[in-house]
């Protein structure tokens, strides 16, 4: 078989929401070119499958007949009669069928692939299809597949059947995913955690060998449709929609805190929880609202005097109003100017009050920029970008329908203003709440007009609670079940060293960070809590060292002269020392020797076999740590590491088809699939 060319390989990684995929391998591996939305469309004739909307639009028409021009020849008896059926026909209104195509909506979509499992073959050899046809490999392409954990045998032998009848492949690959995202870190050993959009799975590697006991497989209620559907559920009551809260779930301002964090406004809610009792004695009102900031502490009244702050600053301005007490009401009376007395009054008080209204802006004016300042996670509230496609025709109606409200209120005119036109992008306010502002994007597609509408939405401390439904402690025990399976005990602590967080479901700001504060809840213990005081060990225990490694085990069945083989070395140590000058019999001294290093050896062995036993805490791990990816490829810095596994997939296809060639079966030749059927896949996977 001819060597294959890094330009000819193609790579697939197949997902529940989105397929990936290249044809070609770079020199320095980049994020994936082509990525399709994993979904198809039922076309018109059954059984077969569009990769976008095709909807059928009827346009009627009214049929227009012009008379004929006399003319000076004769005119035949065919003439006559059809110039007769276009008259009568004149008017009559035809219906022509026009198809086009929607690529933004989702309306009858079929997905094959539901948590992880393939549910519609016929629809994913479609997408395979399209996937293949759009890059349009050459015919020696080898193909290289990231199964899905969920997959099963039988799942493998129809994807390689598919893939060998239908392109001619002349190698074919099936690499699990999990597998490729050791690849991809460069990790031998390792847990993967792959947070997908229904589903999460969880797998332990030992030396590139996948852990298939214990392991954690489409574990539902895990994924990011669980945490758009716990903001739903805190925010429907607000009028938000599922579309709204799955674009707040990928915003900045949706985040995951970690345990034991306060949520922005539960401090002030404390300081506010103040003892009456305290409060009575310092002064401070009844509400407990101030504390040693409040003018009964600080002195700027006396304890006698019932005026409130705003009665101080009025004072200090000399414009209080603790003179109208005083007023002689007699002499104002007398004089017959009451009118004007109580019009200079009240215009007093409205200064008053403008003057505070304006003094109280001009404080929040200066305290804008220190809340703007504010961290995410101390705001109590926060905006985002919600983003529409919406007719330009419902807009138009939108506007119309303003106008006549206005019309009919009496105004004359609208307070909101016209639906742009198309020259460019304007506020429309007239689709919006008075509360949130707008932009729009025009676009035409198919005749038809369309714009992106764009507000602000705001919502308070409910964008922390996305993962407050259960979903942390789910992954947290499967984590914890998956690493208790592995069979070497020794090698546990390995596995919580090297913790893999991978998948779009775990893009979630600060989703990471809070799900090791749970690991380390749970089920760390911290070194200083696995020692005890080696000073009140006996002399037959083992001594633990400081990081609480080695768990004391006592070795009394090992020491134990009366158990161990042979003569016993107090005895020989005994004869030898009442015979210093050497009056034993011959030979006895050397055989009680011999004897003692037989039994000096054997107890080495078996306290060697002890300790292999007994190399680290098996239960708990003393320590959890995230790996790093390594920064071999720069193009993978800003792409993030949740799709590892397309890289991961590249390295192995460059090792498998270039280098190794199929010397380790790698993958499975065209000549051994017809040799082998489908079946034999089993013998080349990954």
């Amino acid at each position: 078989m001819p060597p294959f060319k890094d330009e000819h390989i193609l790579v697939i990684a197949p997902g529940s929401q989105t397929t990936l995929a290249q044809l070609g391998l770079p020199e320095s591996f980049t994020p994936a070119q082509l990525r399709v939305s994993t979904r198809m469309f039922p076309a018109e004739k059954k059984g077969e499958w569009e990769p976008i909307k095709v909807r059928e639009r009827r346009i009627t028409k009214q049929r227009r007949y012009l008379a004929p021009e006399p003319t000076d020849g004769d005119t035949s008896m065919a003439d006559l009669d059809g110039q007769v059926n276009r008259v009568e026909n004149n008017g009559i209104e035809m219906e022509d069928t026009y198809f086009e195509e929607d690529p933004t909506t989702e309306d009858g979509a079929v997905y094959p692939i539901r948590q992880g499992r393939v549910v519609d073959w016929s629809c994913l050899f479609a997408l395979m299809s399209h996937i293949y046809n759009t890059l349009s490999p050459p015919f020696h392409t080898p193909i290289l597949i990231v199964t899905q954990p969920a997959w099963t045998a039988q799942d493998h032998e129809t994807l390689t059947q598919f893939f060998f009848e239908k392109f001619k492949t002349p190698a074919f690959c099936l690499m699990d995913a999990a597998l490729a995202v050791c690849y991809a870190y460069s990790a031998s050993t390792a847990t993967v955690v792959d947070v997908g959009y229904e589903k999460c799975d969880v797998t332990a590697v030992n030396d590139f060998l996948i852990n298939d006991v214990g392991r954690g497989t489409a574990l539902t209620g895990c994924g990011g449709e669980s945490m758009t559907q716990r903001l739903l559920e805190l925010l429907s009551s607000k009028g938000l929609t599922r579309d709204m809260c799955e674009q707040l779930k990928r915003s900045g301002i949706c985040e995951v805190l970690p345990q034991g964090t306060a949520m922005p406004g539960e401090s002030e809610v404390e300081e506010a929880n103040i003892n009456p009792a305290a409060a009575a004695s310092t002064g401070a009102n009844a509400a407990g609202l101030r504390g040693r900031g409040s003018v009964g502490d600080t002195g700027a009244l006396s304890r006698g005097d019932t005026g409130g702050a705003e009665g101080g600053q009025d004072s200090q301005d000399g414009e209080g109003e603790d003179d109208e007490g005083v007023i002689d009401v007699a002499t104002i009376v007398a004089s017959g100017k009451t009118g004007e007395f109580l019009a200079r009054k009240e215009k007093e008080k409205a200064e008053k009050a403008e003057k505070a209204a304006t003094k109280k802006a001009a404080q929040e004016a200066a305290n804008a920029p220190k809340q703007a300042k504010l961290p995410n996670a101390k705001r109590m509230t926060a905006t985002f970008h919600y983003t529409e496609r919406r007719p330009l025709e419902e807009l138009n109606q939108n506007g119309k329908r303003s106008l006549e409200d206005g019309n009919q209120n009496g105004e004359g005119q609208s307070k909101r203003p016209k639906t742009p036109e198309l020259q460019g992008p304007d506020e429309v306010a007239s689709t919006e709440p008075a509360s949130a502002s707008g932009t729009l994007t025009n676009s035409q597609y198919n005749g038809e007009s369309t714009a992106l509408v764009r507000r602000d939405v705001e919502v308070g401390i409910e964008r922390f609670q996305a993962a407050t439904g259960g979903i942390l402690d789910h992954i947290a025990d499967a984590i914890h079940r998956c690493v208790l399976s592995v069979p070497d005990i020794g090698k546990r602590g390995e596995f919580w060293d090297n913790l893999v967080f991978v998948g779009n479901g775990s893009k979630v700001r600060g989703f990471k960070d809070a799900l090791i504060a749970k690991l380390n809840s749970k089920y760390l213990i911290s070194p200083s809590s696995a020692t005890i005081f080696t000073s009140e060990l006996p002399s037959n225990f083992t001594t633990p060292v400081a990081t609480g490694a080695n768990t004391p085990q006592p070795q009394s069945h090992i020491s134990a002269p009366h158990h161990g083989p042979g003569v016993n070395p107090l005895l020989a140590a005994a004869v030898t020392a009442s015979n210093p000058g050497g009056l034993a019999p011959p030979g006895q001294a050397q055989h009680l020797h011999a004897q003692l290093q037989m039994q000096q050896y054997q107890q080495q062995q078996q306290n060697q076999h002890a300790q292999h036993q007994h190399v680290g805490h098996g239960q708990t791990p003393t320590s959890i740590k995230l790996m790093k990816m390594p920064e071999y490829f720069p193009e993978w810095k800003d792409a993030g590491t949740e799709e590892a596994a397309f890289l991961g997939a590249q390295v192995a296809a460059k090792v498998v088809f270039v280098v190794d060639q199929g010397l380790s079966k790698g993958f499975m030749s065209r000549t051994e699939y017809n040799d082998l059927g489908p079946q034999g896949i089993h013998e080349f996977c990954m």
